[in-house]
């Protein structure tokens, strides 16, 4: 049997930067990142940073981890076991509230300790407490009253950015008129940006074509996104090896 074998597309995902020099800054998200960059000058020992999937919350939790030498825990992993290691630690960072508590108990009894040592403490979670179901009163309580700092939607400056690093993370070189059509199109969301350049890289390797406006408007729509009829293959890019 005879022919050209098909090339083989590996999803190999890009390692995340999550130094401080890598985060994107904007309108949206320079509160959040001031806040950072404020400890251990906070007026509250204990903080809440809200914003929606992929915003970089993860991004600036690690940076602030790095920064004040805290133990972390994601919420839903929470139980008697942890209690030594976190309340040894100068600080503690628990990750994704809205994923459920694993012991409400326990990150209630985390918080007086934090508190009673005088310990930082940063939550991060994509939904603010005051919407959560939490059952222990005196812990819904604590929570809705931490002070919080949220982060916005992207806006179109930031999307463009976060575009641009996405590819670049990819090896991938694209067009500025690719990218600009893509975010006027595109739901403006971090998680969309994500899989839209996730989308491309896969289909052009897969497909050799170039990232192109065509090809763009074809994954927009794949994705349940409006297109335009006047998308055409005008705006040349490469995939890099």
């Amino acid at each position: 049997m005879s022919g050209a074998p098909q090339q083989l597309a590996f999803d190999l995902a890009p390692r995340p930067a999550l130094g401080k020099e890598d985060f994107l800054v904007s309108p949206a998200n320079e509160a959040a990142l001031a806040l950072i960059e404020q400890w251990p000058h906070w007026p509250h020992h204990a903080v809440v940073l809200e914003g929606p999937a992929q915003a970089g919350k993860s991004h600036l939790g690690q940076v602030w981890r790095l920064a004040s030498h805290a133990a972390q825990v994601a919420a839903r992993d929470v139980s008697d076991a942890d209690v030594a290691r976190l309340t040894e630690a100068k600080a503690i960072l628990v990750e994704n509230l809205e994923q459920g508590i694993g012991d409400e108990r326990v990150l209630f009894h985390l918080l007086n300790a934090a508190r009673e040592r005088k310990l930082s403490v940063l939550l991060t979670t994509r939904k603010p407490p005051a919407e959560m179901t939490i059952a222990l009163p005196d812990l819904g309580s604590r929570l809705r009253a931490v002070p919080r700092v949220a982060i916005a939607p992207p806006d179109e400056a930031l999307l463009r950015a976060v575009l641009v690093k996405h590819f670049s993370d990819r090896q991938l070189s694209v067009e500025p008129a690719v990218i600009a059509y893509l975010v006027l199109r595109m739901e403006r969301s971090m998680a969309m940006a994500d899989a839209l350049v996730a989308a491309l890289d896969a289909r052009a390797l897969a497909a050799k074509r170039r990232i192109t406006r065509a090809l763009a408007a074809e994954i927009l729509e794949e994705l349940g996104h409006a297109v335009d009829a006047g998308a055409g293959d005008t705006m040349p890019s490469s995939h890099s090896d």
